[in-house]
């Protein structure tokens, strides 16, 4: 039997039609709400789309946003949420990529939209969402669709300078959510303080997680991530309960000794990904929040959201690195070498694969990148078995658990978002008077640093790169080098132009002395 995300949104309705499902700072919906403004949008969308294809929403993050996306679904169709800040190019190179007649979007970033000038239908929200609900259209294609179907397409950065959109299905989503909330006992009760921008996939458990259990989800403006006392309002006014944060943005309380000035007393779970947590800022949550639950969460887009959780269960010092922990249920973690053998010996690295019905569909109309890294399981020749590879490196503690490395290439996680560095450099390259370019990460200081060979001037390159890029891509240091260093392979020398950087470093401050 077939179950689609809109069977689980329906159960819910039906339990609790009149409970607040969704709020943001300036409006607020029910459940039975929800699904009527949902079916009057995806009865507006029918005339203009296919079976499976994928609506783009170019809005704020809100309740009206959720209302479209499940609309788009009412419609047999997935969504794609654009971020508003990105620049032009970037949007424009995911909507060539998902070649969608429509982008839904509302009356105050239409004119934006207008200025891309592309070849699409602009439909307004405020439109849809007061249309005729066409209930033989809804239901005809609702018979049509399959928990195969498309969900959402998520774009993240791609090594090529051509963003990467993880098309993730119904059954992914299906599958995870109830155990996710199982796991960490989330229900109607609950109030969940969503974080994550929409084109973000931590916002996904926040979604879906209200949807599957009743639990309100109360949407915090993105200004209040510069405002830390309006964000403490926020959380307290809301009596948040369970926060399922990006890492960056539980840094920015504890930076900014935000719970100095309020402490949201109904919380109960702080659930954080995105990248590894500093035990530092851990331990300043802990100080305030001595009584929550803290969950370590691990995944990327490709396998719906999280495949392995670490509830933290004891004191780690601020030279350790918290572990990423176990598997969730129903799905399989392979720690595979290079070679394809199986690590199970302590202290052994090797890279995290994963197998089971949350991986996600692949890439987006692109067969080559999807091949490379949705492969079938080399320790399983008797059927097929497709995994998912991480790319990421992890080893297992003398406990047992795992424990992140590194990346596997040079993709990295900064500011809560993964980055391939090969894309920050094919923009570089690109730039007038810059003839090579190559990125390396700071980790130890959250920064990335770009080399370059050419005549350009740091601050154009950075004035350039903010045209093609998001804000979190530009570099933070340039650094121009007469010429790239070659490894005994041919290739450009990483190692070496790290040591280029420290040598220079330790002049400067020699000067300065």
């Amino acid at each position: 039997m077939k179950t689609l995300i809109l069977d689980h949104l329906e159960h819910t309705v039906s339990r609790l039609p009149e409970k607040t499902a969704f709020a943001d700072e300036k409006s607020a919906i029910t459940f039975s709400q929800l699904i009527s403004c949902a079916r009057a949008v995806g009865s507006a969308l029918l005339p203009f789309t296919a079976p499976r294809s994928v609506i783009g929403f170019y809005m704020d993050k809100s309740v009206e946003a959720v209302v479209g996306f499940m609309g788009a679904v009412y419609a047999g169709c997935a969504y794609s949420q654009l971020n508003l800040r990105h620049p032009a190019a970037r949007i424009r190179a995911i909507l060539d990529t998902l070649e969608t007649p429509i982008v839904v979007t509302d009356r105050e970033h239409a004119p934006q939209l207008e200025a891309m000038d592309m070849p699409f239908n602009i439909l307004l929200i405020e439109e849809l969402m007061n249309a005729p609900i066409d209930a033989d259209g809804l239901a005809s294609v609702r018979r049509s669709m399959i928990d195969a179907d498309p969900l959402y397409v998520n774009f993240t950065s791609g090594s090529t300078g051509t963003p990467k959109g993880v098309v993730v299905c119904h059954r992914n989503v299906c599958e995870f959510i109830p155990c996710f909330v199982r796991t960490f006992n989330i229900t109607h009760n609950d109030v969940m303080a969503n974080q994550a921008p929409f084109d973000f996939d931590v916002s996904v458990k926040d979604i879906y997680s209200g949807l599957f259990t009743g639990a309100t989800v109360q949407i915090i403006p993105t200004a209040f991530f510069t405002q830390p006392m309006k964000l403490m309002d926020f959380l307290c006014e809301r009596q948040i309960t369970v926060m399922v944060w990006a890492v960056s943005a539980l840094c920015f309380l504890t930076t900014m000794n935000a719970l100095a000035y309020k402490i949201p007393d109904k919380l109960r779970a702080i659930l954080f990904s995105g990248e590894v947590m500093p035990i530092k800022h851990l331990h300043k949550l802990q100080k305030y929040l001595p009584d929550v639950q803290y969950v370590n969460l691990y995944g990327p887009t490709e396998i719906t959201c999280n495949c392995t959780y670490y509830i933290v269960d004891r004191e780690f010092a601020e030279n350790e690195t918290l572990p990423i922990g176990h598997p969730f249920e129903n799905e399989r973690i392979l720690l595979l070498s290079e070679d394809g053998r199986a690590i199970t010996v302590p202290g052994e690295t090797g890279e995290l694969c994963v197998s089971g019905t949350s991986v996600a569909l692949g890439y987006y109309k692109d067969p080559v990148r999807t091949a490379a890294a949705f492969t079938q399981n080399p320790l399983n020749t008797a059927y097929l078995e497709p995994i998912y590879r991480t790319g990421d490196l992890v080893r297992l503690n003398e406990r047992g658990e795992m424990v992140y490395v590194s990346r596997k290439d040079f993709q990295i996680k900064h500011m809560g978002h993964r980055i391939e560095l090969g894309e920050i450099e094919t923009q570089m390259s690109a730039v007038p008077g810059v003839e090579r370019a190559l990125c390396a990460y700071l980790a130890d200081k959250g920064k990335i640093l770009a080399f370059y060979t050419g005549e350009a001037d740091k601050k154009d390159i950075a004035a350039i790169l903010r045209e093609t890029l998001p804000s979190y891509m530009i570099p933070n240091i340039f650094m121009q080098v007469e010429a790239m260093p070659l490894n005994k392979n041919g290739k450009i020398d990483r190692a070496a132009l790290l040591e280029q950087y420290a040598a220079r470093k330790k002049e400067a401050r020699h000067a300065q002395s």
